[in-house]
């Protein structure tokens, strides 16, 4: 049987007059005809954005216009509901590919080879760097060095409410971000080499901790795991800070957080708390419909 090729899906020719019939009434003033025409488009999947964008450029009326980008829309965000589902049931879930994913909120066409290749650059040269007589402290150094010397990567507060900063593609092409965005890109790294850098659940901070060998997490019985984190460190501009440092930022914060308590993220919560400020940054910004699919994202990893 013949295809039409369409992205990432194909549509059989027998269908295919039935998509011209249904593209032919979108330009139906009935809005209930519409919302039925709509769900009978949206079940051909990725496959039907290509007619749909053809049919979007053969046009001179606005409102189908309007209709058509309505659909493709919904056409991408159903299917990245499909892929945050599929992936948040990994046994073990790719930080990098959710990251992604989180970006194809924003940016539906973006292509993860891409991503992946300059991920892979800067992989490199921390390589080129890195040999096993470094210290811990050294380790990190290394990696603020490439990250925030030689990539010249630029941390931005949450408080700047700017979406942009929380996706990974902009991140890497604009070298701006904040402390998720460039957080979950040093994770990336640290798990590439096996370095034992975690993020740490802390109270309005994403900070990550360098665990000693033996991992607290590994071990619930562990009494006392702050002493297996040799240090913390600021995802956002790569700054060290002690044990102390932390206790004295609770304090000022008046958290009765205890660092005794302390255990690293994973993947799925990291990705979460990361899009729990980008759905508060949409709502700052009064961009409600975005701040509610954002939200519909995150209860797929619950």
């Amino acid at each position: 049987m013949a295809y039409l090729g369409c992205g990432n899906g194909t549509i059989r020719m027998k269908q295919t007059s039935e998509l011209k019939a249904l593209l032919c009434l979108l330009d139906d003033p009935d809005a209930d005809i519409f919302q039925t025409v709509a769900r009978r488009i949206l079940d051909y999947g990725i496959a039907v954005i290509p007619p749909l964008e053809d049919l979007w450029e053969r046009t001179e009326d606005q409102q189908v216009q309007t209709r058509i980008e309505i659909l493709i829309h919904r056409v991408h965000f159903h299917d990245l509901e499909k892929g945050f589902h599929q992936w948040a049931q990994l046994n073990h879930p790719s930080l990098l590919q959710g990251a992604i994913l989180l970006a194809r909120f924003q940016y539906p066409e973006l292509s993860s080879t891409d991503i992946i290749g300059q991920v892979d650059k800067i992989r490199r040269n921390i390589w080129l760097e890195l040999n096993p007589y470094l210290t811990p402290l050294e380790q990190v150094n290394v990696f603020n060095g490439i990250l925030f010397s030689y990539c010249r990567l630029q941390g931005h507060e949450l408080g700047k409410r700017e979406p942009k900063h929380f996706y990974i593609n902009q991140l890497l092409e604009s070298k701006q971000g904040n402390g998720y965005s460039i957080g979950i890109l040093y994770l990336i790294l640290c798990e590439m080499f096996h370095i034992p850098v975690y993020a740490v659940d802390i109270p309005r901070q994403l900070v990550f901790g360098y665990f000693n060998e033996i991992h607290p997490f590994l071990l619930p019985n562990t009494k006392n795991p702050e002493q297996n984190i040799a240090f913390f460190v600021d995802p956002m501009n790569g700054a060290i800070y002690t044990q102390t440092d932390v206790e004295a930022y609770l304090h000022k914060i008046g958290s009765k957080f205890s660092i005794n308590t302390a255990s690293p993220l994973g993947v799925k919560k990291i990705l979460y708390k990361m899009m729990e400020e980008l759905a508060l940054c949409y709502q700052y910004r009064r961009e409600d419909e975005k701040a509610d699919e954002v939200k519909l994202l995150m209860r797929l990893l619950i």
